[in-house]
């Protein structure tokens, strides 16, 4: 067995080449012998964080690296060997990419002028190299470039190997070991061959040169590589990983504090706009209940120190307000006392039962997540104000990656492996509603298909393994990150398809992973609406009214609403909804909270709904478990119907902390994906035991 280091490998990240997950890759790397692996998608980072934890998983070392296709100059791979390699890596795929096309790059050899310090080159020569791309390299990256080895039993892999050591002591580079990896496994091919013929729009009946003619790019155990490659070759490999010191846990990410005033803290300047809007709040003086509970969360938001975070969420707001925007925080930072108080969210902590943990807690280490609408027809001009505020340097909105689920994978799968267009559209249509349920094989007879034909079987078989594979980067709907050192010295930025956006490489998943902070600036056509009804309002009648004043028990409003007469009463004008509220009777404010909250998913499966309707009747008496109870569920009558009395119950019930309760509430939303609500029945049980 030698010892190895894999330098050159896609993963699934590379939208269309690499035919296995990070996770798959590690793993197999891992049952291999593999002293590391690098992840080298081209002129991406997009998988790396998901390389980062499949690498803490497995315990097998990750290399950062990208492959490039230089525009006039050779193929090759860089691998961060620390810190400055990994920021200047960053900088040149956004560069890259900034210079092209949404999807695509153009990078050419001055780009890589001063041989990118803290880097290391590969070099992938083609078939009939070209000697001075060889010699530009070493000029280039000097004693930190490479002339790599990949051979994949091809016709004669001995004399490849000659001739590349000939080449090697032409130009002066040291020879290396690797793979070109496409797969983690052998068996994959077939979908890399899928994939490869998806990218380029062609079948695979009709690729040709374009897929491999072999299954040898995949993670091959040491012993097969012994007997494939001398021996001072793949410890060269492991000479290069060694070298490559960089991980992703070195990043340090800094929010920026250019809001603060001079002669105040981020700290001291947050208390005291909270302070303020308490004043505004409440003209005639706050509450002490009110007081303490933006003292208790102040103290929280400084403990994990996201005083800047709400300060610039406060900027945001004020500057929409400012230019007549109606805006809206809403999600769970609507538990939030000083949310309320910054003028961010509209949820009275006054008169609303509010659970700051479900915001944000001690035990959580993830940043909180503060969504705030703004009218959909001047949204584009809040966007445009943080990328002001910040520079395009600091400011870029987050990336949604868009992943094959059932109808899209199978509508590629059939048109890469030949059926006709009217084929491969009956058969997306045996699918549009999901995948894998036990009437597939009568919806497919129903449209003409025959399950246990070998192409169908093939069809399904590749469709598989293709559902969930990452299909292309799209922009996230309105998540903005903001730094205050370059965002492209962090991660990659790229433009986006819209013209005036541009998107980092990572997605939600990737920021929390990564604790960077995202502010949700988003667009809701209701707002819109409203503006242009108080507009009116005022011209016709002279009758000023903001969302705040609007009377919330307007008698001929509920009246329309319990007749169901709500097409386009924003949240209650679905089909559901409507047939729901002639039989609960809304009558006042937190009977909408309820309507909205009752016709989901979980309250109807876990059998909630008859039951609170039933007791608001009067059809049966409203009785609670234990009287520790009645504070948590007496507004719905003793039945749970929100997130946060799950939450209240775990903690009254078995006494667990406020970060335990959300964790529960969190592997209870993720239950049918991922299962995970095992770990907490024995807390549960025995905590309710204890408490009788």
């Amino acid at each position: 067995m030698n010892d190895y280091a894999e330098l050159h490998c896609l993963s699934d990240f590379s939208f269309g080449r690499g035919a296995s997950s990070a996770a798959e890759l590690f793993e197999r790397a891992g049952a291999c012998g593999y002293r590391a692996l690098a992840i080298t998608d081209e002129c991406s980072l997009a998988g790396i964080v998901r390389a980062y934890q499949a690498s803490n998983e497995t315990g097998v070392k990750l290399i950062v690296g990208a492959e490039f296709q230089l525009a006039d100059g050779p193929k090759l791979v860089l691998l961060c060997g620390n810190r400055q390699g990994y920021a200047g890596l960053c900088r040149l795929i956004t560069r890259g990419r900034r210079a092209s096309e949404k999807g695509r790059y153009r990078l050419a050899c001055e780009d890589l002028h001063g041989g990118l310090p803290g880097t290391l080159a590969l070099w992938m020569p083609a078939p009939q190299p070209d000697i001075a791309h060889g010699r530009w390299l070493r000029e280039t990256f000097g004693d930190r470039a490479w002339l790599a080895v990949e051979l994949h039993r091809g016709p004669d892999d001995a004399a490849r190997l000659r001739e590349l050591q000939a080449l090697g002591r032409a130009v002066g580079l040291p020879l290396v070991a690797s793979g070109d990896v496409h797969m983690h496994v052998r068996r994959r091919l077939a979908l890399q061959h899928t994939l490869t013929a998806i990218r380029h729009r062609v079948p695979v009946a009709e690729a040709g040169a374009l897929i491999f003619r072999n299954g040898e790019r995949h993670l091959r155990r040491c012993d097969v590589l012994a007997g494939i490659y001398p021996e001072a070759l793949l410890q060269e490999s492991v000479r290069i990983a060694e070298y490559c010191t960089f991980q992703l846990d070195e990043l340090a990410y800094r929010y920026p504090t250019e809001l603060v005033p001079p002669g105040h803290t981020p700290t001291s300047w947050l208390r005291q706009l909270a302070e303020e809007g308490l004043r505004w709040r409440w003209p005639q003086g706050a509450s002490d209940k009110v007081r303490r509970l933006v003292k208790e969360e102040l103290a929280l938001i400084v403990s994990k120190r996201y005083e800047a975070f709400f300060l610039t969420v406060h900027d945001i707001v004020r500057f929409a307000r400012g230019q007549g925007i109606l805006c809206q925080g809403r999600g769970s930072a609507a538990n939030s006392a000083v949310c309320f108080a910054l003028g961010v969210t509209e949820v009275d902590p006054e008169v609303n039962h509010l659970l700051v943990a479900r915001f944000i807690s001690e035990d959580r280490d993830e940043p909180p997540d503060i969504d705030v609408d703004f009218e959909h027809e001047r949204r584009e001009e809040v966007i445009q104000y943080v990328y002001r505020k910040y520079g395009r340097e600091r400011a870029a909105l987050a990336a949604t990656v868009i992943c094959y689920r059932g109808r899209s994978a199978v509508r590629d799968v059939a048109w890469a492996l030949g059926l006709p267009p009217d084929q491969v559209g009956r058969l997306s249509d045996v699918f549009a509603r999901g995948w894998g349920d036990s009437k597939a094989d009568e919806r497919l007879r129903e449209q003409g298909f025959d399950p246990d034909s070998p192409l169908i079987r093939r069809v399904l078989k590749l469709t598989g393994e293709l559902l969930g594979m990452p299909r292309h980067l799209s922009q996230h709907v309105g998540g903005f990150v903001i730094s205050d050192a370059p965002l492209s010295e962090m991660v990659p930025v790229e433009n986006a398809a819209m013209p005036g956006r541009t998107v980092i490489q990572w997605d939600k998943d990737d920021l929390d992973c990564m604790r960077m902070l995202k502010i949700d600036c988003l667009a809701l056509g209701m707002l819109t609406c409203l503006r242009k009804c108080f507009a009116l309002l005022e011209s016709a009648y002279g009758v000023t009214r903001i969302i705040a004043t609007i009377e919330p028990d307007d008698a001929a409003t509920y009246a329309m609403i319990r007749r169901a007469d709500t097409v386009g009463v924003f949240q209650i004008e679905s089909r559901a909804q409507m047939a729901m509220l002639p039989r609960h009777r809304p009558a006042n404010f937190y009977d909408l909270v309820i309507q909205v909250a009752i016709v989901r998913p979980g309250p109807i499966q876990g059998d909630m709904v008859h039951p609170y309707l039933r007791r608001r009747n009067g059809e049966e008496p409203v009785d609670y478990p234990s009287p520790a109870f009645r504070d948590v569920l007496e507004r719905t009558l003793g039945v749970p119907l929100f997130q946060e009395q799950v939450m209240k119950l775990a903690m009254v019930a078995a006494d667990f902390t406020d970060g335990e309760a959300d964790q529960l509430r969190r592997s209870m939303a993720a239950w049918k994906r991922h299962g995970g609500l095992e770990p907490h029945r024995e807390k549960l049980v025995q905590g309710m035991l204890r408490n009788g």
